[in-house]
Order: C-alpha cells, then structure tokens, then sequence
C-alpha cells in the first residue's frame, strides 16, 4: 500500500460569526486537483468539541477499512 496523508486544518471561530466555507483546494504533484471537504463542529467547552472531533475521526476511517 501506498504511503498515505492525511489532509486537515483547525480553525476554533465563534460559532455564531460563521456565514459560509468551502472545500479547501489540494494540488497534486500530477497536476490533477483534489478537495478537502471542510466541516463545522460545535460544542460548548472543549470536551465537546473534542468528543465530537473524534467520533468524526472514527467514522472517517470507517471509509477505509483496508487501513
């Protein structure tokens, strides 16, 4: 199996100041170009954030069983 990356960015905003994102743009070194889908998690203090960025996480792998 190929050596693989993973692609991510965190950004912790206000939640009620957001208007809109979008995908955040990946150029391949084949000059094909790829996405990253952008998310939002909300969450009171910390743990919240953190429990529902995990369970994200999981499921993200959950894709890709061959891992």
């Amino acid at each position: 199996m190929a050596k693989l990356a993973l692609v991510y960015g965190l950004r912790l905003l206000p939640a009620d100041e957001l208007e809109s994102f979008g995908d955040a743009a990946v150029a391949l070194k084949n000059g094909k170009a790829a996405s990253v889908t952008m998310h939002v998690i909300e969450g009171q203090n910390e743990r919240e954030i953190r429990n529902q960025l995990m369970q994200s996480l999981d499921a993200f792998f959950e894709f890709y069983p061959e891992l």
